[in-house]
């Protein structure tokens, strides 16, 4: 069992930043792969962003690229999710995500582990 706890959700204006983090603990954290979703009201879980286990491959959605950058640190059973430049649009609870696999899954139903999410919201 993986045990994953976002933080850094909260109320920010658009064009500001957050910084998610996804603790880890349970297993071994450098055998997992890492992902980001968000689930906005009235609709489906999308992918945001995917790393894997060595952090040397990185994957990000075509709606976040250039703004955001995920990474982790695996002496601290953290992953990380800078999020730049938010819009409204951006608005979401966003969960982390994690699957012991060498390659770097982008969909959810690939991943067996989650946090509980983090609310995210962007004001206009």
């Amino acid at each position: 069992q993986v045990q994953l706890v976002e933080s850094g959700g909260g109320l920010v204006q658009a064009g500001g930043s957050l910084r998610l983090s996804c603790a880890a603990s349970g297993r071994t954290f450098s055998n997992y792969a890492m992902g980001w979703f968000r689930q906005a009201p009235g609709k489906e879980r999308e992918f945001v962003a995917a790393i894997s286990v060595s952090g040397g491959s990185t994957y990000l959605a075509d709606s976040v690229k250039g703004r955001c950058t995920i990474s982790r640190d695996n002496a601290k059973n953290t992953a990380y999710l800078e999020m730049n430049s938010l819009k409204p649009e951006d608005t979401a609870v966003y969960y982390c995500a994690a699957e012991r696999s060498w390659i770097v899954p982008s969909r959810a139903d690939e991943y067996r582990y989650w946090g509980q999410g983090t609310q995210v919201t962007v004001s206009s």
